[in-house]
């Protein structure tokens, strides 16, 4: 999930080293033997005391809002030739890439809305996620990463929460860490009482997942969760009925019911010039996953390249979800 070239290249280039691809070297898993210091800010991709340089795009011109913002990243570990189970936060050049990827053009879309904390976690490789290496290494891998994730949350809870709201995002692996989160700390819990809401997005999750957590289907509504995978219009990725079919799916421009979108209601992709574009998004929903067309952003035919958006999920929606976490951040701190 990689300057100032255009986004798309960066996010082609991502898509392409997550690709489906079976042809991964592997080795035999090891737990890990260490774990991650927390109370350490350089442990952090983003603490209110450690924010990176990948940030200082946006221009705080508001008062940051007395809520916080807990970001899990999506799969950094992909290469093919890896045969490693989790990233090693400690490489400099894997923290880069979290920093100039994920941080830089996913976390940004809530930066300075709240406080924004965003762990390094030893998130497992991508082929985790495929059967053939789940019972050899990769749910143990998933596991381990997830360790990671919940004790950076207990640590946040335990030393700087202090009864703040709390909105919750992330995309692709990291919803799957962020959905056991939600089940952890806040579902039937008191924590969930200080849920502003939850943006789990880029991984299908199936109907009703929590016990008293549910889908928020109105822009204003709180305590819930929204979620969705894009994918070009007219088409279908081959692992369909696996993982999107009969799944959860939110439209991230109107967040209600509405069933398409059309331009003049997107507020905005985040390119790789680090601009906004409007009105550049026409989507539809369909079972279990939002159509796309091609977006009309500039040089726009690489997009038509590709058939999955799966790299963009966020990326593409960046000013929509910023004002809605706003919208639900307010309407939040109204009722409390």
């Amino acid at each position: 999930m990689k300057n100032n070239v255009i986004l798309s290249v960066l996010l082609i280039s991502m898509l392409l080293l997550n690709s489906c691809s079976t042809r991964y070297l592997s080795s035999i898993y090891a737990p890990l033997d260490t774990t991650v210091d927390y109370a350490n800010t350089s442990n952090w991709a983003v603490h209110p005391d450690n924010i990176p340089e990948q940030l200082n795009f946006i221009s705080l011109d508001e008062s940051t809002l007395a809520v916080d913002v807990f970001f899990v990243h999506p799969t950094i570990l992909t290469s093919k030739k890896d045969g490693t189970w989790n990233g090693d936060i400690n490489n400099p050049d894997y923290r880069e890439e979290v920093l100039s990827t994920t941080i830089k053009y996913q976390s940004s879309a809530w930066y300075g809305v709240g406080r924004l904390f965003a762990p390094f976690y030893r998130d497992a490789h991508i082929r985790s996620f495929q059967n053939k290496f789940k019972p050899i290494g990769g749910d143990a891998a998933l596991e381990s990463a997830y360790q990671d994730v919940k004790a950076s949350f207990q640590h946040y809870l335990e030393n700087y929460n202090d009864g703040r709201p709390i909105l919750i995002a992330s995309h692709s692996q990291g919803t799957l860490h962020a959905g056991r989160l939600l089940k952890d700390f806040f579902d039937d819990k008191p924590l969930q009482n200080q849920l502003i809401a939850a943006y789990l997005v880029g991984i299908g999750i199936k109907k009703d997942p929590f016990t008293s957590i549910s889908l928020m289907t109105s822009p204003s509504e709180t305590g819930g969760f929204v979620s969705w995978n894009t994918y070009k219009r007219n088409k279908l990725p081959n692992d369909y009925e696996t993982w999107y079919k009969g799944r959860i799916v939110s439209n991230p421009i109107t967040w209600d019911n509405q069933k398409s979108s059309i331009y003049a209601e997107h507020k905005g992709v985040l390119y790789s010039d680090l601009k906004v574009y409007p009105n550049s998004m026409k989507i539809e929903v369909i079972d279990g996953m939002i159509w796309s067309r091609t977006p009309k952003v500039p040089k726009r035919i690489l997009f038509s390249l590709v058939k999955d958006y799966h790299f963009a999920d966020i990326n593409l929606f960046w000013e929509d979800i910023r004002q809605n976490s706003k919208l639900r951040i307010q309407e939040y701190l109204k009722k409390s």
